[in-house]
């Protein structure tokens, strides 16, 4: 799978969760300037893969070619708002091939389920946004592995990745930004 890339990008709180407790993002999450560096992200991208909860949260409106990995279709549906996936249906790369033929970048969105999976395939690369001054106790893990009291940055050191330059992208409001890379991708 050499001619496809895979990149995840997420925001997290201070305390690594992509949703609050009622399994919602919640808007004081988002920042306006990661939003625009994330959405021109998408625009770049081959395809985006995405689990069905946030597919139905986000609607395509920008006809993007998105892949929704849900355990309600058998295998691989080409449907009306995009490419539904079982990953136990069919392998990853028969997926690429049909929905992704020339290779590119594969953005990896959320939820959880789905960048646990692409942890296990491997990253190529993980944008990982934090904004330190919100917490979602009770909330939804970036990682499930952070359930078990591991912090996204091991968790991201651990599937082999490096962190890059933190860059801050509002230093009142404390979000930054890291680019954990492969060594040597």
């Amino acid at each position: 799978m050499s001619s496809y890339r895979f990149e995840g990008h997420a925001i997290v709180s201070a305390d690594d969760r992509i949703t609050d407790a009622s399994g919602q993002m919640p808007k004081e999450l988002c920042h306006p300037v990661d939003q625009v560096r994330f959405q021109t992200a998408l625009d770049e991208s081959a395809l985006i893969v995405l689990g069905r909860r946030s597919h139905e949260a986000v609607p395509n409106r920008r006809r993007r070619n998105r892949l929704v990995m849900s355990r309600g279709v058998d295998d691989l549906t080409n449907r009306r708002d995009g490419w539904w996936w079982n990953p136990t249906g069919m392998p990853l790369e028969d997926v690429l091939r049909h929905t992704a033929p020339d290779g590119g970048v594969v953005a990896i969105v959320g939820g959880r389920d789905v960048f646990d999976y692409f942890l296990s395939v491997g990253f190529d690369a993980f944008h990982l946004t934090t904004n330190a001054r919100v917490n979602l106790s009770g909330g939804t893990a970036v990682f499930s592995q952070c359930d078990d009291r591991i912090s996204v940055n091991r968790v991201l050191r651990g599937g082999g990745l490096r962190p890059g330059k933190i860059e801050f992208l509002d230093m009142d409001k404390e979000v930054s930004l890291t680019v954990w890379r492969r060594p040597g991708g």
